[in-house]
């Protein structure tokens, strides 16, 4: 896959990303650093590598559910799947600035 197209696929998966939101905590899931990798392949396959905030999250079903929804309808993506990770396990320090902001943390 051509790298440009690859990184402009990427900035698309993250623009869908951000339109999910941990529906405890006002802040999308990229923000909150729960995503901790995109990867897609030359089938225009996606895959996301991410974490929820805890093991007792309530939406630890529901929410990788809805990410694979938003990025497989991302243009360009023809398919995508989620992995659920608890490594690293998620911690405050992975909220991006914006997060510690909105959420009034600094």
């Amino acid at each position: 896959m051509d790298p440009a197209l690859k990184k402009q696929l990427e900035a698309s998966v993250i623009q869908a990303l951000k339109t999910v939101y941990d529906p405890e905590i006002p802040v999308d899931i990229y923000e909150l650093g729960l995503i901790y990798e995109i990867k897609i392949d030359d089938d225009f396959h996606a895959l996301i590598i991410m974490t929820p905030t805890s093991p007792s999250c309530p939406v630890a079903e529901s929410l990788p559910v809805e990410v694979e929804e938003k990025v497989a309808g991302v243009e360009g993506i023809k398919s995508a799947s989620f992995e659920l990770t608890w490594e690293p396990p998620w911690e405050k320090d992975m909220m991006s600035e914006e997060a510690l902001v909105e959420l009034g943390m600094i």
